[in-house]
């Protein structure tokens, strides 16, 4: 599943491809897809609204969006000929939000989920569940073969939950987690304390913080939950940087692959030497999830 560095570099390269361009129609799949919002919403949402901002929250792609909807148009001319409580219902059956405000529209990619930005020429690939026709002439398309991606509208100010690793001070971060009884690379998972980091950037993280992942949250000293968000912060920035980890389909808006995998010191590399001390990598399962870890140079 694609991490904050990945939807970081997904959303950024989408914001410098469609922000300012305006959704002339949407195009949803009638294969079932597991959208958090209805397809008619979502459709009549995105339809004449133009793209203010793509930004991350958490590991979501986040679409602000402004303008006056093609469904708040119709629906306008429609109260001219409607009675006040029939407009009511109308209203409310048509549009989640008041006309005129501001919404969002929030893309969570899952496990295969692809936002890519094409010609209209392009072949669409097998599973394509949203095409979104641009003013610009080009098309937005969702892509995701195993459709555990959430799609869904709000009326604006979307907060997935949990901190940002990027901006939490050490002493936010420290409350965090200090006392917690889970292993500490579980409360790492936990998007409710701290969003976007999953498996891949956690294992890295408690890699560099020197700190093994089934070690109790409540052992860990001040001094080294402060060198762990320091760890955090660095891999995360590090793989941005690099444009993410491509492990299994992730690729960016343009298709292009990310390249922090090469730099993996113990993701993926169990029964392989460390490479500060050369003892193998081991591997153990927590909570259901793969975790790597060397056992010399963690404690």
């Amino acid at each position: 599943m694609p991490e904050l560095p990945e939807v970081e570099t997904i959303a950024r390269g989408l914001d410098t491809r469609v922000a300012g361009d305006t959704v002339e129609s949407v195009w949803i799949g009638s294969r079932r897809q597991p959208l958090k919002s209805p397809a008619g919403v979502i459709a009549r949402t995105l339809e004449g609204k133009r793209i203010a901002r793509v930004h991350r929250a958490g590991k979501h792609i986040v679409f602000d969006l402004e303008g006056e909807s093609r469904a708040s148009r119709t629906l306008a001319l429609q109260t001219k000929k409607s009675k006040r409580a029939v407009l009511g219902q109308t209203r409310q059956a048509v549009f989640p939000h008041r006309p005129n405000e501001a919404a969002q529209w929030i893309v969570h990619l899952g496990m295969t989920g692809r936002m890519v930005v094409c010609e209209p020429a392009a072949e669409i690939a097998k599973h394509t569940h949203l095409i979104a026709k641009l003013a610009s002439g080009r098309e937005l398309r969702f892509i995701d073969p195993r459709m555990f991606g959430k799609l869904s509208v709000h009326a604006g100010g979307f907060d997935p939950g949990g901190v940002e690793p990027l901006e939490v001070s050490e002493e936010r971060f420290i409350a965090l987690f200090r006392g917690r009884k889970t292993p500490i690379k579980s409360a790492l998972l936990n998007q409710k304390l701290l969003r976007g980091v999953g498996n891949i950037y956690a294992d890295e993280s408690l890699f560099r913080a020197g700190i093994r992942p089934r070690r109790r949250a409540a052992t860990i000293t001040r001094e080294q939950l402060g060198k762990l968000r320091r760890a955090v912060r660095e891999v995360l920035r590090e793989a941005i940087a690099l444009g993410g980890s491509s492990i299994s389909d992730y690729v960016d808006a343009d298709g292009e692959e990310g390249f922090f995998q090469l730099q993996h010191r113990v993701y993926g590399r169990e029964g392989e030497p460390c490479r500060v001390c050369g003892t193998a990598i081991r591997r153990v399962v927590l909570a259901g999830r793969s975790s790597r870890y060397c056992s010399k140079c963690q404690k």
